[in-house]
């Protein structure tokens, strides 16, 4: 499947729909092929019924101001750029309001995937 992005953003932009125990959220995320894991505002999370508070697991992870630990748990369904994830392990983070966006689209959800970007012309593949 092919996309088009904003070359001149930028933010690789992407529309996601995430269920939850309570509803569902289409949020936007910054692709972000540095981020390894897929990273939500925990707001949005909480708003969606999960509870980032009872999460079994804590991660390490690096921020621009630092090293912090953040709960990790499983959506139990994401889609995005036509291919759908069930119970992917997502971070909650609270992301600053001047991020400008609900979240990161980690490496995780483009696993076993070919993701090709093309940034002069701002298309984006995904097979």
């Amino acid at each position: 499947m092919s996309y088009s992005f904003n070359a001149r953003h930028g933010l690789i932009l992407v529309r996601a729909e995430v269920f939850g125990p309570h509803g569902t959220g289409t949020l936007t995320l910054a692709l972000d092929t540095s981020a390894t894991t897929t990273t939500i505002n925990t707001g949005l999370l909480l708003a969606m019924g999960y509870d980032p508070s009872l999460a079994a697991e804590r991660v390490e992870m690096t921020t621009g101001s630092g090293v912090e630990y953040a709960p990790r748990l499983a959506v139990v369904r994401i889609v995005a750029l036509g291919q759908e994830r069930l119970d992917l392990n997502v971070i909650a983070h609270t992301l600053p309001p001047s991020a400008g966006v609900d979240g990161l689209l980690g490496l995780d959800f483009f696993r076993s995937q070919e993701l090709n970007l093309d940034i002069r012309t701002g298309a984006l593949s995904l097979s």
